[in-house]
């Protein structure tokens, strides 16, 4: 088979990819489930699919269609060739203003679409909680819905046309028809035509229509998504006496890639939502209570109906992103009910929150009903979104396991569904995660188990067939929303019956008679309990590591918590720092997910004696550029640069270290050398035949240029100028840690923070200290980190109290303090309480201005513009924000913030010539754009080092740091 691969790889205009490292990425999605692919493959025109179709036919094997990965079913898992169109198939083909609706390939995603669409006043409506990530492909396949729904309806319904390519590899296109035209197509001597008489022939008899109505779920449950919606071909005009036409985009909007693969997709779209919005977020003591109150305010016309309960809401309170979004939280609540209404004026938003509080006053089933507005409601709903990410964030290997989490039953059945199913958790002694779209009947319910244990296997199974049975009793719909694939698709012939299961079987047969397409998912699955993501009774593998890693239970529980929710994937106009090589690339290889996935893989399965020592783990590392966005953002808040820290110093156990490598750690001690003699470094550094050996050498970038040495070092000035910067009677004394970088590169920026400082009447000091050990952890040379982690901690644990705080000026190097020096510490004690009291030197300032220390008067009244482009660090660890307010002090400076990721340099890394196009790229995509387009009178402001190089190689302006703008302000 591989040397078939082989020549398909040479066939197709895009990228075919079977080694392991690629399989195993690929063996997995957001579910429980995990199996090798044969291959994964980027196709890159209708011309590959059609390759990838007849390669498929010639050599038994299958297509498992995929765009995000975010599937909860297991439909993106299976042993073919995974065809990933995220990223060659994501064009915007046309809006046609007049109809309002837009064609698009699958690959584009669902936020970017309405990105572009708002700019005409309209929208997609269909909004799921990985919005930001999901693409329209993946949409159509699981028929999405999310939080709109009860407005706006499901993707089944905006769907006006698809075209496909079939089976045989033909092209056909699906679209409303009339009877007449049905007609014709059933005289097509094509598969097409086939299709048409098979679906004609299984559904023209009356007892066949009547099985469905009476077995399949109601019409009026519009979240249903059992077997393929033979219930929707019906009601239309071939089948009944109604005038609808017909329309097989309905058949295929919920099959899971299992009936054709769609190429292009043509929507219905809406006007954009009303502008003013308001949102009651009502407090509950009990599940009960807030499944009672979910039908009284329904009679209310609600854009939003979710819920959450207390499970998620507290995996939100350590998350270093989403804690600041628990503002509205009052006391301790077992649920939350978010209702959000929308309208055209102000007076009719106010009539409608005062008629729903009035509703919800008199129900008496709430303890509290704060209203939230405009932003607010956003920062809600991103606490909702993330409610599957975070339930990673369990400790342990317990979790909160998708089985039953998709079940929709009729609003006036919800309270007794939610009851029994109570009873049914604690007749198993469980405790269910509970999050939903509570207006539409769907509860997201999750019971939480070990999966890696045989005996929660069986509860797996047994939890699942019991609420099956419940479901059907209340004559509901055992998918809501994400779909059968193969972890429901078992229990479809019980929710729907043997003749209706036939009937979809032969349907199955029709569109796809040699099985290419997404087998075992909705017709023939395997067991839901098979092919799980951990072999049940495993014994667990023990990786010893230098960093500690307790907090996750070992640094492969770490890596496990990554449960493929896909935020990684998000795209730069959607903010966020996670994840800048993906961005650039758009190779699932470069995500967060990847690299945990990776990880996971390898420490569990590899023979090895050193599990580490693994080159497909060298490759899905190398491009990360240890910016830590995924510390905050991923909700699971699996830290990757942690993990990428651990993998190197392993692997280069056995493998050893480059010269580059070592230089690059070294240049604290080469700097210094450097800063005796700075004219004669700065002239060979600057030079282009000297310049160029070096980095020829060192295999730099040509085209990078190289950092020059300051004419004095910090430490050097601070010698000859302590006794005139001693303060009187200062406001406070602190302590700067003069790190290697503003040492001995950026000692103007030290200098200028020094002279703000004490201007400002506060005393600094600096002590000898060591490096920060920042190169080295970037690099993986964790013994040399932990030497200089606990030589800084032992010198400044007696130093450093909240009144007397430790203030740093390159943000990658004083954090270290709060993150990185708490995985090495000898002394865990002493480093926790030095972390609590290490600040960038923005944090300091802003907390003086809020004390009223410091004051706008002591600063210029003229008037200037300013943009801030924030370091990686700072935005994971701190926030941008402290930045903004502490230049905007001066009263006529008018501050804004770039809404950037990363900007690509990331240390060593955007010098290595092997990483300079996607070190560039990286950014292009926000940052360096957004700076050119900026006035040349216009400052901008940059706090990280390697900021201000990238911007001045990628743009040619100079950034300067905060605290050099403030001291320029200084009267």
């Amino acid at each position: 088979m591989e040397k078939k691969l082989q020549q398909l790889s040479q066939e197709i205009d895009g990228q075919l990819y079977y080694d392991e490292l690629w399989r195993s990425i690929y063996a997995t999605d957001a579910s429980v489930y995990r199996e090798l692919p044969l291959a994964v493959c980027y196709p890159k025109n209708g011309q590959d699919l059609r390759r990838l179709i007849n390669f498929a036919r010639k050599n038994n094997t299958s297509l498992i269609p995929r765009t995000a990965g975010t599937s909860l079913a297991g439909q993106c898992v299976g042993d073919g060739i995974v065809v990933d169109v995220s990223k060659h198939f994501t064009d915007i083909m046309e809006v046609n203003l007049r109809d309002k609706t837009v064609r698009v390939q699958p690959g584009v995603i669902r936020d970017d679409l309405n990105r572009v669409l708002a700019e005409d006043g309209l929208f997609f409506g269909p909004n799921t909680s990985t919005s930001n990530r999901c693409m329209i492909g993946g949409m159509v396949g699981n028929n999405s819905s999310g939080t709109t729904s009860i407005k706006y309806g499901t993707t089944r319904d905006k769907i006006v046309s698809m075209k496909v390519l079939l089976s045989d590899g033909s092209e056909a296109e699906f679209r409303e028809i009339s009877k007449k035209d049905f007609q014709q197509k059933l005289k097509l001597e094509t598969l097409e035509g086939e299709i048409y008489r098979k679906i004609y022939a299984e559904l023209s008899p009356a007892d066949t229509r009547k099985e469905i109505i009476e077995k399949f779920p109601p019409k009026e449950l519009h979240r249903r998504n059992t077997g393929y919606a033979v219930d929707e071909l019906i009601y239309s005009e071939v089948f009944s006496e109604s005038t609808a036409p017909i329309n097989l985009c309905r058949l295929l909007s919920g099959s899971e890639g299992t009936l054709a693969f769609t190429t292009e997709i043509t929507l219905q779209l809406d006007a954009l939502q009303p502008p003013h919005s308001a949102m009651i977020a009502a407090h509950f003591a009990s599940i009960d209570a807030c499944m009672q109150a979910v039908v009284p305010a329904m009679e209310h016309s609600l854009f939003t109906c979710e819920m959450m309960d207390k499970v998620i809401l507290d995996c939100t309170k350590q998350n270093l992103k989403y804690k600041e979004n628990r503002f509205f939280i009052e006391g301790d609540p077992q649920a939350i009910l978010m209702l959000e209404m929308r309208a055209n004026s102000q007076e009719e938003l106010q009539k409608q929150t005062k008629a729903l509080l009035q509703t919800l006053g008199d129900s008496g089933l709430s303890y509290a009903l704060p209203v939230l507005f405009d932003e607010q409601i956003n920062l809600a709903l991103e606490l909702r979104k993330a409610g599957l990410g975070l339930l990673g964030n369990i400790i342990g290997d317990r979790k909160a396991v998708a089985c039953i989490e998709d079940t929709a039953v009729a609003l006036p059945h919800l309270a007794d569904y939610i009851s029994e199913f109570g009873k049914i958790m604690k007749n198993y002694g469980q405790d269910a995660v509970y999050y939903a779209h509570a207006g539409a009947g769907e509860i997201h319910l999750r019971p939480i188990l070990n999966l890696k244990r045989s005996e929660d296997v069986k509860l797996f199974r047994q939890i699942t067939e019991d609420v099956a049975e419940l479901v059907k009793k209340y004559n509901g719909s055992l998918s809501g929303e994400h779909g059968d694939g193969r972890l429901r698709a078992e229990f479809i012939e019980m929710m729907i019956g043997p003749i209706n299961y036939q009937l979809i079987k032969n349907i199955k047969l029709a569109f796809d008679p040699e099985n290419i397409f997404n087998p075992g998912k909705i017709i023939d699955a395997a067991p839901m309990d098979t092919s799980l993501r951990y072999a049940p009774d495993r014994t667990e593998p023990q990786i010893e590591t230098l960093m500690d890693f307790s907090e996750s239970q070992g640094i492969l529980r770490l890596a496990e918590k990554c449960n493929g929710s896909g935020d990684c994937r998000k795209s730069s106009e959607a903010g966020g720092t996670m994840c800048p090589s993906y961005r650039a690339t758009k190779n699932e290889k470069d995500t967060t997910r990847a690299r945990a996935n990776a990880l996971r893989e390898f420490l569990t399965n590899s023979d090895k004696p050193n599990r580490f020592d693994n080159a497909e783990l060298k490759e899905v590392f190398d491009l990360c550029i240890s910016c830590k966005g995924c510390k905050s953002e991923c909700p699971s808040s699996v830290d990757v640069a942690a993990l990428k820290a651990e993998f190197l110093y392993q692997y280069q156990k056995e493998n050893g270290t480059s010269l580059r490598s070592k230089a690059f750690v070294s240049n604290g001690r080469m700097n210094k050398l450097a800063s005796k003699i700075p004219g004669l470094s700065n002239f060979l550094f600057s030079n282009k035949i000297t310049a160029g050996v070096a980095k020829k050498a060192m295999g730099i970038a040509s085209e990078r240029s190289l950092p020059k040495i300051s004419k004095q070092s910090l430490s050097e000035f601070y010698r000859k100028n302590k006794d005139r910067l001693q303060v009187k009677k200062p406001i406070k004394t602190l302590y700067l840690f003069n790190d290697e970088f503003t040492n001995y590169l950026d000692a103007e920026i030290g200098i200028d923070s020094l002279e703000l400082l004490s201007e400002l009447g506060y005393q600094v000091e600096i002590v000898n200290h060591a490096e920060s050990g920042r190169s080295h952890l970037s690099k993986g040379f964790l013994e040399e980190a932990r030497d200089f982690a606990n030589t800084n901690i032992s010198i400044f644990k007696d130093l450093i109290t909240a009144e007397k705080p430790l203030i740093g000026i390159e943000p990658s190097a004083i954090l270290s303090f709060r993150d990185e020096y708490l995985r090495l510490a000898d002394n865990k004690v002493a480093a926790e309480k030095l972390a609590q009291n290490s600040f960038i030197i923005e944090e300091f300032l802003k907390k003086e201005i809020a004390l009223g220390k410091i004051k706008p008067d002591q600063f210029t009244s003229e008037e200037k513009t300013i943009k801030i482009h924030g370091h990686c660090h700072q935005k994971s660890l701190s926030n941008t924000a402290i930045t903004f307010d502490i230049l905007n002090l001066p009263e006529n400076y008018r501050v804004s913030i770039i809404p950037s990721g990363c900007c690509g340099m990331a240390g060593s890394f955007g010098y290595e010539k092997e990483h300079y196009e996607v070190s560039m790229n990286i950014g292009e995509q926000t940052l360096f754009p957004a700076v050119r387009k900026t006035a040349e009178e216009t400052i901008i402001s940059a706090n990280g080092t390697s900021c201000r190089h990238q911007i001045f190689d990628g743009t040619k302006r100079i950034a300067k740091h905060p605290v050099t703008i403030l001291r320029e302000a200084l009267i």
